[in-house]
């Protein structure tokens, strides 16, 4: 069907990565694999952190709430991706755009936040130790969280609402494999200029603020811990920092590429490798780099796995 150029589109197509047919069913069982992989992992931690009294500290459950967040923004994008791999029209409409947009801005800029609030819990745990348990109670941690949580809802209702000014009526091809908004901005017959502002105003200023609390954090972490007489309290103080301060390079890194930087909405050639890390290889990644740098998650889900295989060896031997 040849549609007329005056139509507005209220569909899109998503490319997604490939054509090749062996190709698709490779990266189909690939991230398959990784999306089963990376849903037992956060929502795991999830579970581990709320059953165990021993990890109800602030530090356990910003964690928490990060796991939540990553569980989530997979599932904003990867189940679309997957059934998209072997969909004959891989259509997607406006609606189901906005809101698969919707979510997962709503989990990366929470994500953000959370990530300024353990920076800040490690600043204060590694230099203001006596003071920790006034410093971090347990009602400011969860004030921060909720913070947390309104402030990237607040944020992506924001871009989506603008996203209502826009008409489509060029083609309907995203050149993605979910619904970001710059595709849809290159898509649009209105001028995005005020939309673009909006990222660049909004996202830009939360990045700001967010990765400026990490690096001032990390500048007193790292002053404190060198001034440490033993070599022990060193290797634990930075042993504790090390996972955050990886997932949060990873995760800023490849955000700040993707939305601020300049000419972001005109090319879109990186959008989809870029994508691939903070959608998808991120919330993978998280459970591992946490909990296995992690001693009291790992001796917890050892005494777990005792209690569990010690209650199925008794029944195998009665």
């Amino acid at each position: 069907e040849m549609a007329e150029n005056n139509t507005l589109t209220t569909e899109f197509i998503l490319t997604g990565f490939t054509n090749h047919q062996e190709l698709k069913i490779l990266l189909f069982i690939l991230f398959l694999i990784i999306y089963l992989i990376t849903m037992i992992g956060n929502i795991g931690l999830v579970i581990l952190i709320s059953i165990e009294p021993q990890l109800h500290s602030p530090m356990y459950l910003f964690l928490g709430n990060l796991a939540l967040m990553d569980a989530f923004s997979s599932c904003a994008v990867t189940p679309k991706m997957l059934i998209n791999f072997f969909s004959k029209d891989r259509l997607i409409s406006l609606h189901e755009c906005m809101a698969q947009f919707y979510f997962l801005c709503f989990s990366e800029s929470s994500d953000c936040f959370l990530l300024a609030a353990m920076a800040y819990d490690r600043y204060v745990a590694i230099c203001n130790p006596l003071h920790y348990p006034i410093m971090m109670s347990k009602k400011l941690c969860i004030q921060m969280i909720i913070g947390s949580l309104i402030a990237g809802n607040l944020h992506s209702m924001i871009h989506v609402g603008f996203l209502f000014r826009l008409t489509f009526c060029k083609s309907h091809q995203v050149n993605h494999f979910f619904c970001d908004v710059l595709p849809l901005y290159r898509l649009s017959c209105t001028d995005p200029y005020i939309n673009e502002l909006m990222i660049f105003i909004f996202s830009g200023s939360i990045q700001v603020f967010t990765i400026g609390v990490v690096l001032v954090s990390y500048v007193y972490i790292i002053y404190t811990i060198l001034r440490m007489k033993s070599k022990e309290g060193r290797g634990k103080a930075f042993s504790t920092c090390a996972s955050h301060f990886i997932s949060v390079s990873i995760f800023y890194g490849s955000l700040l590429i993707m939305y601020i930087r300049p000419g972001a909405v005109n090319e879109g050639a990186i959008d989809i490798p870029v994508a691939i890390f903070y959608t998808i290889v991120i919330p993978f990644l998280n459970p591992f780099i946490y909990s296995l740098r992690n001693k009291e998650v790992i001796s917890i889900l050892r005494k777990i796995m005792e209690k569990n295989s010690g209650k199925f060896g008794t029944k195998f031997v009665h």
